[in-house]
């Protein structure tokens, strides 16, 4: 496995999500190409206040899923913005995380599309409206 996700972590949000886990991956997968997004949006008009919300979004949501590469970015990215929002300046320092943000995303899903693809199913369909059996 990459460095680029955590499996404990992985494994920990696979058992506490169950059956929700492939819908909640879903959204990361989707929120995390807005937020990216944004952010480079948020670089590319200089403004340190656009940064902060969806750099915290994407940390929040890497770290649920245990890309902690992705996620400790996305938190260098917050904290700075904050700062300059406090100090009323643009974090030009931050333009180096955000070029590695995007990289970092996509080796995240790679690994989590690999990872995911390897879950046994629970259980099998029947047929249509009949209920799941175990087994295969």
């Amino acid at each position: 496995m990459s460095d680029a996700i955590d499996r404990a972590r992985l494994g920990a949000l696979r058992r506490e999500l169950g059956n929700s886990f492939m819908r909640i991956l879903g959204y990361f997968r989707e929120d995390g190409v807005r937020s990216i997004d944004a952010i480079e949006d948020a670089v590319r008009q200089r403004s340190a206040v656009a940064l902060v919300r969806p750099a915290h979004t994407l940390k929040g949501e890497a770290l649920q899923f245990g890309a902690l590469p992705l996620g400790l970015m996305a938190e260098k990215i917050e904290m700075a913005a904050r700062r300059a929002v406090e100090d009323r300046v643009f974090p030009i320092d931050v333009i180096e995380y955000v070029v590695q943000l995007r990289p970092l995303f996509e080796e995240a899903l790679r690994v989590l599309t690999r990872e995911t693809a390897a879950i046994s199913p629970i259980g099998r369909a029947m047929g249509f409206g009949r209920k799941i059996a175990a087994g295969f």
